[in-house]
This record gives C-alpha cells, sequence and structure tokens, in this order.
C-alpha cells in the first residue's frame, strides 16, 4: 500500500506540489509539478493527455488554474508537452509563457502550441517573478536533448531535474529509497548518449546546494540519499559505452592523448630551459657591459695607488679616499649582479606583485643596450594595479616583447626610436600594452609569430623562442592572455591578467 493518496495533490516542499497521476503496474511514471507563486505560478512538465484530467482537478484543488503564468518544459518529447494545446485553452491567459531552450522551440510548435516562449539560453539562465521567487536553469546539453536542462529553486533548494535522475520500476515507490539507483541506472544506461555528456550534466548539478530532487519519472529523491546516488551514476556505462568496441576504442585514444600531452609538456620545458639560457647569455653580455666601467675606474685606482706607494707619496688620508671609490664600485658591481641574477632565482609560488616593479625590473636588466642604440622609452601607469603569479616569469616575458622591439627598430634603422610601456585597468584585468614605432609587422610574419623557433633574423641573432615562451608564460603559467596588434606605425603587443 501506497502511504500517499495519489487522488490528491501532495506537497513535497513548502508552495511546491506533485500533481501527477499514478499509473499501477506502469513503470514509466510521469511526474508534474506545481509551484504556487500568487498569480504567476509554475507548472512543470505537465505531460501528456493521459493524465491531463487528472492534472486540472489536483490544479484545481490548490488554486485557480488561470494563476499558472508560466509552464516549464525540460524536452520536447509527448510524454512531457502533449497536454500544453489543452491547458493553454484552459488557463486562457495572454501574457502565459512557455519556459524551455531555444533548440527545442521549433519541435515544441509542432503541438500547436500558441503561448510566446520564454527561452532560457536567451535570459540569462534564469526566471524572476514579481513575487521575488526566482528559478535558476542549468543547461544540460543531450541529457537527453539538446536543448535539455534542470531547473533550480534556490528558495526551497529544489531541483526540477527533467529526465535526470528518472527511474524505471514498475514496483514505483513516491519517495526514492537507499536502493534507487537499481531502479534508475537502466533508465540513465538508454537514455543518455554517453558517459562524458552525462558527467557533464552530473558535475554541475554536484554544486548545487539541494534538499530535494524531483525528476520527470521514477521516485523523489530527498537529501540524505543524493550525494551517494550521483556518486553511482558519474560511474554508470551509458549510451555509446553500452558498446564494448566503443569502450575500448575509447579508452586506447584517451591514453594516446596523456602521451601526446606528456610529450608536449617535455618539448616544452625544453623550449623554456633552451629560452634561459639563451636570456642567461644575453644577461651576461650585460652585466660584463655594467662592469666594465666600475672594473675600469678600480683598475686605475690600484695602479695609482701602487705608483703612489712605490714613491713613497702615498698619505693615510689620499690611501682612505682610494679604498672609499673602491668599495663603491664593487658594491655597485655586487648589485649588478644580485638585479640581474633575481631573475633566474626559481619561485613556483605564486604571490602578489606590482606591475610597475616588474616593469622596472625589467628596464634595469635591458638598460644597457637601450641605452647603447638611444632608444626612447616611456612608461606611464597605475602604480597600484597588482597582479597574482611569477613575477621573474612576468619579467622575462616584458623582457622578451621589449628585446623583439627593440630588434624590429634597428632592423627598420628608425631615426627616432621609441617604445612605449603603459599599464592600466581594465575589464578586471591589469592590462600591460607595450609599443614602438618600427613600421609595423607584416601580415605572414604576424600569422606565425608565437610559433616555436620561427624568427626573422639570422640564426646567431636569434633562437625563435622568446615570443612563444612569453605567449605559454602568460596564457598558461599565469591564465592571462597575449595579444599583438600591428598597423604601418608600430605594433603593440598587449598582455591581459587578472587583477589581484
Amino acid at each position: 500500500m501506497h502511504p500517499f493518496d495519489y487522488n490528491s495533490a501532495v506537497e513535497i516542499a513548502p508552495n511546491i506540489y506533485w500533481i501527477g497521476m499514478y499509473l499501477e503496474h506502469d513503470p514509466f511514471q510521469c511526474h508534474p509539478y506545481l509551484i504556487l507563486n500568487g498569480d504567476e505560478s509554475i507548472l512543470i512538465d505537465p505531460g501528456s493527455m493521459i493524465e491531463f484530467d487528472a492534472i486540472v482537478k489536483k490544479v484545481q484543488s490548490i488554486t485557480d488554474i488561470s494563476t499558472i503564468k508560466y509552464i516549464v518544459l525540460h524536452h520536447q518529447d509527448p510524454d512531457l508537452c502533449a497536454s500544453v494545446p489543452d491547458l493553454e485553452h484552459l488557463i486562457a491567459r495572454d501574457d502565459l509563457k512557455i519556459i524551455t531552450h531555444s533548440r527545442m522551440t521549433p519541435l515544441i510548435k509542432h503541438y500547436l502550441t500558441t503561448s510566446d516562449y520564454y527561452e532560457i539560453d536567451k535570459q540569462q539562465l534564469q526566471l524572476h517573478t514579481t513575487s521575488g521567487l526566482c528559478l535558476e536553469f542549468l543547461t544540460t546539453p543531450y541529457c537527453h536533448s539538446p536543448g535539455a536542462f534542470v531547473s533550480y529553486d534556490p528558495h526551497s533548494k529544489v531541483l526540477f531535474s527533467g529526465d535526470i535522475f528518472g527511474g524505471i520500476e514498475e514496483s514505483w515507490e513516491f519517495f526514492a529509497k537507499e536502493d534507487y539507483f537499481d531502479q534508475a541506472k537502466q533508465f540513465h544506461a538508454e537514455y543518455m548518449p554517453s558517459k562524458d555528456i552525462f558527467n557533464y550534466a552530473l558535475n554541475k548539478i554536484e554544486q548545487l546546494d539541494l534538499e530535494l530532487i524531483a525528476p520527470q519519472h521514477g521516485s523523489i529523491i530527498q537529501k540524505p540519499y543524493i550525494a551517494d546516488l550521483i556518486y553511482k551514476m558519474k560511474n554508470l556505462d551509458c549510451g555509446l559505452y553500452i558498446d564494448e568496441k566503443y569502450n575500448s576504442e575509447l579508452l586506447d585514444t584517451i591514453e594516446a592523448l596523456r602521451a601526446k600531452d606528456r610529450a608536449l609538456k617535455e618539448q616544452e620545458s625544453l623550449l623554456f630551459q633552451q629560452s634561459k639560457m639563451a636570456a642567461m647569455g644575453e644577461m651576461i653580455g650585460n652585466i660584463a657591459h655594467q662592469w666594465r666601467q666600475p672594473l675600469a675606474i678600480v683598475n686605475t685606482l690600484i695602479a695609482i695607488t701602487k705608483e703612489k706607494n712605490n714613491y713613497d707619496i702615498l698619505d693615510k688620508e689620499d690611501l682612505t679616499c682610494k679604498l672609499v671609490e673602491m668599495e663603491k664600485n664593487i658594491a655597485y658591481m655586487s648589485n649588478t649582479i644580485e638585479d640581474f641574477m633575481s631573475f633566474f632565482k626559481p619561485n613556483k609560488q605564486k604571490q602578489p606583485f606590482s606591475i610597475r616593479k616588474a616593469v622596472t625590473l625589467a628596464l634595469e636588466v635591458l638598460h644597457p643596450n637601450i641605452k647603447k642604440h638611444s632608444i626612447a622609452v616611456t612608461v606611464d601607469g597605475d602604480h597600484s594595479l597588482v597582479v597574482n603569479g611569477y613575477i621573474n616569469e612576468y619579467v622575462q616575458a616584458i623582457m622578451a616583447i621589449i628585446n623583439n622591439a627593440q630588434d624590429a627598430l634597428l632592423q627598420h634603422q628608425v631615426d627616432h626610436p621609441h617604445i612605449n610601456i603603459t599599464f592600466f585597468y581594465r575589464d578586471t584585468q591589469a592590462r600591460l600594452e607595450i609599443s614602438d614605432n618600427a613600421g609595423g609587422i607584416d601580415d605572414e610574419v604576424m600569422e606565425r609569430i608565437f610559433e616555436p623557433y620561427f624568427t626573422t633574423k639570422h640564426p646567431s641573432m636569434g633562437t625563435g623562442l622568446g615570443l612563444y615562451i612569453t605567449k605559454m608564460i602568460i596564457e598558461r603559467s599565469m591564465n592571462g592572455m597575449l595579444e599583438v596588434h600591428s598597423n604601418p606605425n608600430g605594433t603593440t603587443f598587449s598582455i591581459g591578467v587578472i587583477h589581484a
């Protein structure tokens, strides 16, 4: 004996009613629901003409049927939609809306419905009523139709799940029990197209705070059984996975993709190390350039001191001054080493850092070459901009772009070479733009600019890894974006990273 009078509406949550019809010995029970909401009540998955009279009777026992303003259709099958035209006639409201997905409206119209559609994918996946009641919609494509979705009431924490969590079982129970998975697995194995597609939907649903799941078929699932049921559903082979040949081929494909992914990561690691070595070679050259003058000064001071000492004309005050001067130049050389080599210190933990600081570090390293070639550099931006990531890698990215601009300026022999660096906040991102006046980049070069080993320079002048590594750093390590724009005046590289 069933514990409910199925001839009456059953309240499953505050103001939410099951208004279905119990079909004895029918394993395919269909369940419409009604959300009471004043004169904006919501009817969910009203069903076929088999249940029409019973559903109308139950609605009228709760509220006048004309209070229904919305009819939710989670998919387009007749067991869910066939009664809609007759319901439209009874409800008789000009403002009645059919809530569904735009992928399903071309099919639903064949039932000769007359109401306007409320297409969830064009309404930010939400419905807001004037009373304050809100429904949220989660798309669950191909479970089991292309436009399938589920509806969630965040106030009651009830999920109206359409075909998902449905069951086929003659010994039907109104509320699911601990063994409900055994009743639901056949339906899902046959109706869900594949394990991957089904899991995509389940992963979305799993994020919701749920008290109750109300499916179109099967039994209503209460909170104590929800988590375990989702876990079992996620491990269910369904659709194409039932075919052993497909399953075997899919596993082979997945393993082949994993092997390719491992090989790609190894290659990227090698490329990154090659880029680091190239950058280190360039940096050693910069260090040598920075050291040249202080070494010459120290060498001169030592020679003068030795000469004066040989002629016994070196007094204590003169010796002290020269030692102080030597110490100052040696300290400058030591600081230069620290500044340059801090770039190569491993930093595996993301930390907040200032965009301005990163730009300053990059320019300190590149200063000798910039000065040597008389390139004007201007820097302007919001000093408060902070991002979260690896500062050393970010500095390397800036250096690669500036080096690229410098090479272009020299190659085109620009009369007044200039590099402009700006940083600002836009659309949640800290943006850094580096522009030059080198006359732009040819279209055929633009298409390949981020390819590894692609370079327009002589092999002795470049490895073709700088911009490739830069793109990897920004887009993979820091989840940002790197774009390049060019015109006849020059080129602009734009880095965007989420503002911390």
